[in-house]
């Protein structure tokens, strides 16, 4: 297979499309998308967020050291691409999308998605200043769920949601399971 060589560059896809909202009391709440996010350790749990420092959100996340981790769906599809492109300094993207900014339970003043299921309540613990995005590794202080996924022996069906997926600019819903963990090696 001929290669061509490009110059260095994120080519590491599929990632996850997030909406992470965060705020400040006495302000409307913000969303942004995020797609360089990333699990970093399980215990504790903690998880990373990379944001451009000139985005409107990146203030509120660096000063109230907090923010949310939304999963998207595909019925999310269309506000994960809006709130990606519009700023907070303009719009009020909750309303504008039809949103809930729902109360977080270990948060003091960023909210949850509520038409998101999953909720990841992080709390900031440091910020790497690293080039065009600085990176915010996060401690998960809680993790809101919908009961709408749960099934009938308590079991949560993530794959269930319709998760969707970043690709070279592109949005994806996750397609045909192939396998499990460990399914390789299993006899």
């Amino acid at each position: 297979m001929k290669k061509q060589e490009w110059k260095p560059g994120n080519m590491l896809y599929p990632v996850p499309a997030v909406m992470v909202s965060c705020g400040r009391e006495k302000e409307i709440p913000n969303i942004i998308t995020v797609a360089w996010t990333g699990t970093i350790c399980s215990d504790p749990a903690m998880l990373s967020i990379s944001v451009r420092p000139e985005r409107y959100s990146y203030g509120i996340i660096r000063e109230t050291k907090e923010f949310v981790v939304n999963l998207t769906t595909k019925d999310l599809a269309r506000a994960t691409g809006w709130c990606g492109v519009k700023s907070g300094r303009d719009v009020d993207k909750f309303q504008q999308m039809h949103l809930t900014a729902a109360k977080a339970i270990h948060l003091k003043s960023a909210p949850i998605i509520a038409e998101s299921p999953v909720n990841i309540e992080c709390k900031v613990k440091e910020v790497l200043e690293l080039g065009s995005h600085h990176m915010f590794l996060a401690e998960v202080a809680g993790v809101q769920i919908s009961e709408k996924y749960m099934n009938e022996t308590g079991k949560f069906e993530l794959n269930d949601t319709g998760l969707v997926a970043y690709s070279h600019g592109e949005y994806f819903t996750l397609g045909e399971k192939i396998g499990k963990f460990g399914y390789s090696v299993k006899k």
